[in-house]
């Protein structure tokens, strides 16, 4: 039963991939479109980020622990324009010092 789950979420996203390589070109030039075809990753990564932050273990309430912390060192670290191994770690030495203490 599991494979037919696999093979048909395969062929979903292929379907879905075709769809969107299908999509003619006068839609795909129009400014409005391109904007917010530029802006849905950006979207969905923060999306998956925050319920990454503020889930609990068991998914079912919002912490609010280091892992917090973590985020809010990393955005200003990307604020100041660090290099991302810089803002990885700062986030990571953030973490770690508030789960010390």
């Amino acid at each position: 039963m599991m494979w037919w789950a696999v093979l048909g979420a395969g062929v979903g996203c292929y379907l879905l991939k075709l769809a969107g390589l299908s999509v003619p070109p006068r839609i795909l030039g129009n400014p409005v479109v391109a904007r917010i075809a530029d802006l849905i990753p950006v979207a969905l990564l923060s999306a998956l980020v925050t319920v990454q932050v503020l889930a609990a273990p068991e998914g079912r309430a919002l912490v609010i622990d280091a892992r917090v912390l973590a985020l809010g060192v990393a955005v200003l670290l990307l604020l100041a324009r660090a290099p991302f191994l810089v803002v990885v770690f700062g986030a990571a030495a953030a973490a770690a010092v508030v789960r010390l203490f």
